[in-house]
């Protein structure tokens, strides 16, 4: 299993801008150190329940800060960016750091951030399609142009040109419509943690109907990375990481949630806080070593998943969020079962001291190969 950190960057009730952001920069730079496979960013705009407003951006601070560690977006709104300057970017990070990035996109929802950016409800409701794949054609391609309903130019030189090899890229799925987007194209999915291990298992198995049914190669179908999202507390009792959870993450999704603002103007019902915080406290790795890594293998025999992008600072705190990070590292990893022929678990404490990838930390092999 290859165990990442998701950072969200959530400003908590009481706290600044610049703690919370830094408080997230740390976080990653403490899962390299580490050992930890990947670190995944999270996208939000106007809302303090996630403060960085470019995954890709914060991406290229982290890459540059980094050395081993993989990078990854989770997501990049592509209804509210360009396609080709998203591509752009994806391939720059990806030649730079030898491989270190991931593309993550998705929808995002009905926001005011659709009116902000001047995409309006079409883009959400209709264009992604589009979007995916004119980003892909441009990480694909050597030469494009576009004569869609939303994108239409002259066909141009891509550069940098990464022609089928760039960064992989994957999709963040909430519905069948988008799983079976994926699945067409061959692209692993990022799954949230608002679902558990059953849910999940069903949008792996739509997927892989999908792809069979696309023709999509067998061999890429049985090599999906799909990510798992969640939220991870370790502690030395499990009414301990529960505890810790129930201070602090109620308070931050009540001032989160409610900020968001839609589209149309209209109220949306947001999920009660406190529930929502025991919900993933019953869904995720939250309690001693041993019940963290049996959570995750878990999940990971009934869904078939094996990369995981787990919230790590849910304490709210600079220093506790660090100690958290450690200990999944440490504790945790280790306990994870052995992949065939013993070697140690990706991502654990043992592979902190290698250096470099050599390979992309972040490959699989279903990123298209022509796009």
């Amino acid at each position: 299993m290859r165990i990442g950190t998701f950072v969200l960057a959530g400003q908590y009730p009481g706290q600044s801008e610049s703690e919370a952001l830094q408080r997230a920069v740390r976080s990653a730079e403490v899962a390299e150190e580490a050992g930890l496979d990947a670190v995944w960013l999270a996208e939000h705009h106007f809302v303090p329940y996630g403060l960085c407003p470019s995954a890709v951006t914060l991406a290229a601070l982290l890459l540059g800060r980094t050395r081993r560690i993989g990078v990854g977006t989770a997501i990049s709104v592509l209804p509210t960016a360009h396609p080709v300057a998203l591509g752009e970017q994806g391939a720059l990070l990806h030649l730079l750091t030898g491989g270190r990035f991931t593309l993550g996109v998705g929808r995002g929802g009905p926001w005011v951030d659709l009116e902000v950016f001047g995409a309006g409800a079409d883009a959400y409701e209709q264009g992604f399609p589009e979007s995916l794949d004119l980003l892909l054609r441009w990480l694909g391609e050597r030469e494009v142009g576009a004569n869609g309903d939303r994108y239409r130019f002259r066909e141009v030189s891509v550069v940098p040109s990464v022609c089928g090899a760039g960064p992989p890229v994957v999709v963040a799925c909430t519905s069948p419509g988008t799983v079976r987007l994926a699945a067409e194209r061959g692209l692993p999915m990022l799954l949230g943690m608002h679902i558990g291990d059953e849910e999940k298992a069903q949008m792996v198995g739509l997927w892989r109907t999908a792809a069979r049914e696309a023709g999509v190669d067998g061999e890429v179908i049985a090599t999906a990375g799909h990510v798992s999202a969640g939220v991870a507390q370790v502690a030395d009792s499990h009414t301990e990481a529960v505890q810790t959870l129930r201070r602090t993450l109620p308070g931050w999704l009540r001032q989160g949630l409610a900020a968001h603002r839609t589209l149309d103007g209209a109220p949306r019902r947001m999920r009660d806080p406190l529930a929502y915080t025991e919900l993933l406290c019953e869904l995720h790795p939250v309690g001693t070593p041993q019940l963290c890594a049996d959570r995750l293998a878990a999940t990971a025999e009934r869904t078939g998943i094996s990369r995981f992008a787990l919230v790590v600072e849910g304490s709210g705190q600079t220093g506790a969020t660090e100690h958290n990070v450690r200990r999944l590292a440490a504790d945790v990893v280790p306990l994870l079962p052995t992949p065939p022929g013993g070697a140690a678990a990706p991502g654990g404490p043992a592979s902190a001291s290698a250096g470099p990838s050599v390979a992309p930390a972040f490959s699989n092999h279903a990123a298209p190969a022509t796009g």
